[in-house]
């Protein structure tokens, strides 16, 4: 690929997990909207359940995460009786009982939380809120931590779905990294898990870590793809030290520069692809009869704050500290400090410290941007059929010229598609598209 198309369009972009984005949420978006949001959740509709657990046994220093370590237990199991308080003020607030089409289990490490108290939480789910056989259950691990007692636990709760955290198989970049977990010990996690019945597994995979060269990569996608897992995340780094301060114990110098990122991205997507996988969106990869495959042949696939997803719920609920809903109306994200969301919620109050209400345009804007992060393609007028705002975009698709000359994307007439050349550049096509962008004082990762 030509080095200065890194030049023109590798500048600092969203992640674009949802739009508008995190950084544009402000404190006008309160408590109050979010309990009135919530009791015009209809009967009909559908739930989408995030819980973050806030806690790791030691600190990777690559993470992102809102998260703290802890060395004793009774942190986890004050936060426990917090969060089983938000779920019963959740709940309260809905006037009925919608259907709950997913669980998704973020942090920090969900399993973190003793055998007991993971099935107890999930009953107290099932009791506030309507399972039935399709639900999905989806967990992170931490396979450094995860015994055959807790394996046993995640199934006897329902977990259809667990995501491992791999990153690299090299034992250099683990130690860069602070993220020792040998191969054998990611099988053995793997291996405990279909034993109990959890039989979907996804692995994570980084590029652009410390001391990570091209060869670290395919060698890490050779590994992980001989434990068969039925879906692979493979995310660039995002080193952001300004606001991760543990980002700091990374040396700079070890890092690959944005060719050499570029570069492992196409080698991991091509070792991928030669190994029978699809290609599904910016960052993810599926095998070819796994829902998430046949979302992408569909129209179907989404985006949201856990990335790619088949789930097509109407309403996100978050719960914990930090955690990020989206509503109908607009977005609402929890208080982060530990303090300040414990003493809300302990008070009898939801946590919300920050919001965004949406309006037309928002929406409007917003799925043309899950329609390019998705599909890599978009026709503008098809997306507009759907909503009763009209947007010529004009100066968008000014914008989007040089892209096309270039060879990024293709323009026909109203109709947008993210070519080969462009697909590790799809978030700068996308940034196009992004109202907010230059307002306030966001910053963001490189755009590969």
């Amino acid at each position: 690929m030509d080095p200065r198309l890194l030049e023109r369009y590798g500048a600092p972009v969203p992640r674009y997990t949802s739009y508008p984005t995190a950084p544009h949420f402000h404190p006008g978006v309160t408590a109050a909207d979010y309990r009135a949001w919530l009791g015009q959740i209809g009967v009909d509709d559908s739930l989408s359940l995030y819980l973050h657990i806030p806690f790791c046994a030691e600190m990777c220093w690559y993470c992102g995460c809102h998260t703290k370590v802890v060395r004793r237990y009774n942190p986890i199991a004050d936060y426990l009786t917090l969060l089983e308080r938000e779920i019963d003020l959740v709940a309260q607030a809905i006037p009925s009982r919608p259907r709950v089409s997913q669980i998704h289990w973020g942090g920090g490490t969900p399993t973190m939380l003793s055998p007991e108290d993971f099935l107890a939480l999930t009953e107290r789910l099932r009791d506030r809120f309507a399972f039935d056989g399709a639900t999905e259950i989806a967990v992170e691990i931490d396979p450094r931590g995860l015994s055959m007692d807790k394996a046993a636990a995640l199934a006897d709760a329902g977990v259809t779905r667990a995501s491992l955290g791999v990153q690299d198989f090299n034992p250099a970049v683990q130690a860069a990294i602070n993220r020792i977990q040998p191969y054998d010990q990611i099988a053995g996690a793997v291996t405990a898990l279909r034993a109990v019945g959890i039989s979907a597994i996804n692995l994570d995979l980084m590029y652009g870590l410390p001391k990570q060269s091209i060869e670290d990569v395919v060698r890490t996608v050779d590994q992980a793809v001989a434990l068969e897992p039925d879906r692979l995340a493979v995310f660039g780094y995002a080193h952001v030290p300004w606001m991760k301060r543990h980002q700091q114990m990374i040396e700079e110098a070890d890092l690959p520069g944005p060719f050499e990122r570029l570069e492992q991205s196409e080698a991991t997507a091509e070792r991928l692809i030669a190994q029978g996988y699809r290609r599904i969106g910016l960052d993810h990869f599926a095998r070819p009869e796994d829902p998430m495959t046949r979302a992408l042949d569909a129209g179907a696939l989404r985006r949201n704050f856990q990335g790619y997803t088949t789930d097509a719920a109407d309403h996100l609920l978050g719960f914990g500290a930090s955690a990020i809903g989206a509503l109908a109306q607009g977005y609402l994200q929890n208080a982060v400090p530990f303090r300040a969301y414990g003493d809300t919620i302990g008070a009898g109050e939801l946590a919300v410290a920050r919001g965004l209400r949406l309006d037309a345009d928002d929406l409007l804007r917003r799925a043309v941007i899950e329609r390019l992060m998705c599909d890599l393609v978009v026709d503008l007028d098809a997306v507009q059929d759907a909503d009763a705002l009209r947007q010529d975009f004009a100066a968008e698709l000014k914008a989007l010229a040089p892209l096309a000359e270039d060879g990024l994307i293709r323009i026909n007439d109203r109709r947008i598609e993210v070519t080969e050349t462009g697909h590790p550049f799809v978030r700068a096509v996308c940034a196009r598209f992004d109202g907010y962008l230059g307002a306030g004082e966001a910053r963001h990762s490189r755009a590969v």
